[in-house]
């Protein structure tokens, strides 16, 4: 099996931007890892001509600061976008994108660099593939002495709103109109007229406490306060903050059993809500290991491959010993290590989800130039 890449062993520099509606954070990355100091700019997102001029600002700013000029500038915006163009559709929150407006070229044109612009629910996944949960898992596996591998992510970020990305065998999957991994438009299990954002982001969270804990919303704490609730360690409804977690479980882990069931892979979250994992993954591998009812009545799993919490000590070692035995060739003395546990396996970031896209922004860009 070939060996993924590793962009932490690579020498070249890339100039980043996470992208946000209120700021823009700019960096160099090399290796894998911050080169000098950063910079934060107000984002100007209402004023197009302002925004545009703060993004080459900004990018000046980091390049003074380089030890080498950069080979690329690589980094997430918000969507509606054609990535590969690097044109930018009407932006919510950014409203001063409207119509189609090339950011890439024009970086280009300024900077003289390839420009790579992608969405930072894709480049999440990316940076945990290439250096996060996935390489992770893998050498864990390997310890144990499994033959077993895996090549492919998918992966969420839960905060304001829902996201999503994928990667197969190394690369990023961004679909033929940039919108591949939208799962915030997966339909919603428990409320099948809506979309599944509204039952796994922050506002969700918000909003199944007040119901639960008799609030109006807007009275509703935010999501880190409801954690602690539900932990004892805030006064307030934990019965209601449980709740709200277990609802939010069940949400996300349709949405997961959904995408892994096409994707065959691992399956990683990202994210601000991401932290409250102890309250919500359990429900999470609940769903992802329900079952179906066929017309006779007999059950069936929903999803072929049995899904594990890679967080519980006792199930990620299941996870990692699958059924592994020796099978031996018709006609040979040769065995061979044979594992038929069809698994997947859910976890928690490794990196942190602004470090992971910062990685994954980097290691697109080295891949892109690669490939040229």
């Amino acid at each position: 099996m070939p060996t993924m890449p590793d962009p932490t062993r690579d020498d070249r520099l890339v100039l980043t931007l996470d992208a946000g509606g209120t700021n823009f954070r700019f960096a160099a990355v090399r290796g894998g890892k911050p080169v000098g100091e950063g910079l934060h700019l107000p984002s100007r997102g209402d004023d197009l001509e302002a925004c545009l001029a703060r993004i080459v600002e900004g990018f000046e700013t980091v390049r003074a600061g380089c030890p080498e000029p950069p080979v690329a500038i690589s980094f997430a915006f918000p969507g509606p976008c054609d990535y590969p163009a690097g044109i930018i559709g009407d932006l919510g929150n950014l409203p001063g994108f409207r119509g189609g407006v090339p950011l890439g070229p024009m970086l280009e044109e300024k900077f003289g660099i390839p420009v790579f612009i992608n969405n930072d629910g894709d480049l999440f996944v990316y940076g945990e593939a290439m250096g996060g949960l996935l390489p992770h898992v893998n050498r864990l596996l390997e310890e144990a002495g499994s033959p077993k591998r895996y090549r492919n992510l998918f992966g969420i970020t839960l905060g304001t709103g829902l996201g999503g990305g994928i990667t197969r065998d190394g690369e990023l999957f961004i679909g033929d109109n940039s919108v591949a991994a939208e799962v915030w438009t997966i339909r919603h299990k428990l409320e099948p007229g809506t979309n599944a954002e509204e039952g796994a982001c922050i506002r969700a969270v918000r909003r199944v406490y007040a119901e639960c804990a008799g609030l109006p919303f807007d009275e509703a704490p935010d999501p880190h306060q409801i954690y602690a609730i539900a932990c004892g360690k805030a006064p307030g409804n934990a019965e209601a903050a449980r709740e709200a977690a277990r609802r939010l479980g069940e949400v996300a882990g349709d949405v997961m059993a959904t995408a892994l069931t096409l994707i065959d892979g691992l399956g990683v979250i990202g994210g601000g809500v991401s932290g409250a994992w102890p309250l919500f993954l359990p429900a999470m591998i609940a769903e992802m290991n329900s079952e179906f009812t066929a017309p006779d009545g007999h059950r069936f799993r929903r999803m072929p491959a049995m899904a594990f919490n890679l967080e519980d000590p006792e199930q990620l070692d299941a996870f990692l010993q699958g059924e592994s035995r020796e099978v031996r060739i018709p006609g040979s003395d040769r065995p061979l290590l044979y594992d038929p546990l069809q698994r997947t396996g859910v976890g928690i970031s490794r990196l942190g989800t602004s470090e992971a896209v910062a990685l994954g922004a980097y290691a697109f860009a080295l891949q892109q130039l690669d490939q040229a």
